[in-house]
C-alpha cells in the first residue's frame, strides 16, 4: 500500500493585510484606497495601487465586510467638561473639521478622571473609530495603553496637555509665556502683593502656569508669599472661599492672577460683591469678559485652533501620514477686557 503524496498547497488569495504589508502602510489606508476615499495622500495611494497590482488583489464581498469593520468614518474626542466654553470651542472646531472630511465626531467627557478616560478611549477603539482626539485627565493618567491601538492603525492626537509615556502628535498653549507676561504686566504697574489662584496641580497647564508665575515673581525680586498662592481650586466655591480668605488677611493682595477661566469668574464674583479695588488678570479669554463692569486683563489665545489643528493632524494620520510625532505650540497674548466703570486696575 502506497502512501499518497501530499498535494501542493493551494495558492492563497491576497488580502488587504497583505497589501498593507507590501505597501508599508496601515490597513485603514488600504481600505480607504480600495474603496475610493479621495482624502488619502496621493503618494500613499500610488503605493497601495502598485501593491494591489503586484499581488493581484481583488476586492470582493469579504473585503467590503473588512472595510465595514476597519473604518467607520468616525473619530472620537475625549475632553474634560463640555459645559466649559474652552472645551466647547475645541469641540466645535474639531466637529467642523470632521464634517469637512465627511466624518462623524463622537464626544465624551472624562471629568478629570484617569480611570474614566481609559475606559472611554478603549470603548471608542472597540467601536472602531478611525482616530482619537484626547484632552488628557490629570497627570495620574498613563497613556501607554494606547500604544497598541496606535500600532494597529488608530492614531491619536493630544490637545491642551501632552500624553504620558506615549509619543503622539500634540497641540499645546504656550502656558509659560502667558503666565510670565501676566506677572510682568502686574509688576510693571507697581503690584508686589500678587495672589495666584490655581486649579489642581495634577493638571499639566496649571503646573506650568504656576511654575512660570513663581519664576517671574522671583526674577522681579518680589518677596515669596506662600499665603498668596492657592491651588486645588476646582470649583467656583473653592475659588470664592480662597479669595475671601485672602482679602480678609492683614496684608491682602493688591492684584490676583487666576490660572483658568472658571477661577477668573469665581474671583470676579467676590471682587464685585465686596467692591474690592484689586487688579485681576485671568488666563483664558471668554465671551462675556468684555461685559465685566470692571477692568479685566486676560491671557488670550486661539482656543478653537487647538481643536482645528489637532483634527487636521489626525486626518493626516488617518490618510496615512507616518512621519514622526510633532508638537504644535500656540502663542498667547494679553488683552484688555471689561469696562472702565468699575475699580481701577492699577
Amino acid at each position: 500500500m502506497t502512501t499518497p503524496r501530499p498535494s501542493a498547497a493551494r495558492p492563497r488569495r491576497p488580502t488587504m493585510i497583505d497589501v498593507a504589508r507590501e505597501a508599508d502602510v496601515s490597513l485603514k489606508t488600504v481600505s480607504r484606497v480600495v474603496n475610493g476615499v479621495t482624502t488619502v495622500d496621493p503618494e500613499l495611494t500610488e503605493r497601495v495601487l502598485a501593491a494591489v497590482a503586484r499581488l493581484g488583489f481583488r476586492r470582493n464581498n469579504m473585503a467590503r465586510d473588512l472595510r465595514s469593520r476597519s473604518t467607520s468614518a468616525t473619530v472620537g474626542l475625549l475632553i474634560e467638561d463640555l459645559a466649559n466654553p474652552f472645551y466647547a470651542g475645541i469641540a466645535a472646531a474639531a466637529a467642523q473639521c470632521a464634517l469637512e472630511h465627511d466624518t462623524l465626531l463622537i464626544t465624551a467627557s472624562s471629568e478629570e478622571d484617569a480611570a474614566r478616560e481609559r475606559s472611554l478611549l478603549l470603548r471608542m477603539c472597540e467601536q472602531r473609530v478611525d482616530g482619537l482626539l484626547v484632552v488628557p485627565a490629570g497627570s495620574t493618567a498613563d497613556h501607554a495603553y494606547l500604544r497598541a491601538e496606535i500600532e494597529l492603525g488608530t492614531p491619536a492626537v493630544f490637545l491642551d496637555r501632552p500624553p504620558t509615556n506615549l509619543r503622539a502628535d500634540t497641540v499645546l498653549i504656550d502656558n509659560r509665556a502667558g503666565a510670565r507676561a501676566a506677572i510682568e504686566h502686574l509688576v510693571a504697574r507697581g503690584h508686589e502683593r500678587i495672589g495666584v489662584l490655581s486649579d489642581w496641580l495634577s493638571i499639566h497647564p496649571m503646573a506650568e502656569r504656576l511654575s512660570a508665575a513663581e519664576d517671574a515673581l522671583e526674577r522681579a525680586e518680589v518677596a515669596y508669599r506662600p499665603d498668596l498662592i492657592r491651588y486645588g481650586l476646582h470649583t467656583l466655591q473653592d475659588t470664592e472661599a480662597a479669595v475671601e480668605k485672602m482679602l480678609a488677611a492683614p496684608q491682602p493682595p493688591t492684584a490676583l492672577f487666576a490660572l483658568n477661566n472658571r477661577i477668573t469668574l469665581g474671583a470676579l464674583g467676590v471682587l464685585n460683591r465686596l467692591r474690592q479695588d484689586v487688579a485681576l488678570i485671568g488666563f483664558d479669554d471668554f465671551e462675556t469678559a468684555g461685559l465685566m463692569a470692571r477692568p479685566l486683563t486676560v491671557v488670550s489665545y486661539d482656543a478653537p485652533a487647538i481643536g482645528r489643528i489637532g483634527a487636521e493632524l489626525l486626518f493626516k494620520r488617518i490618510a496615512g501620514d507616518r512621519s514622526r510625532p510633532r508638537t504644535v505650540v500656540l502663542p498667547t497674548t494679553l488683552v484688555e477686557r471689561g469696562t472702565s466703570g468699575g475699580p481701577s486696575e492699577s
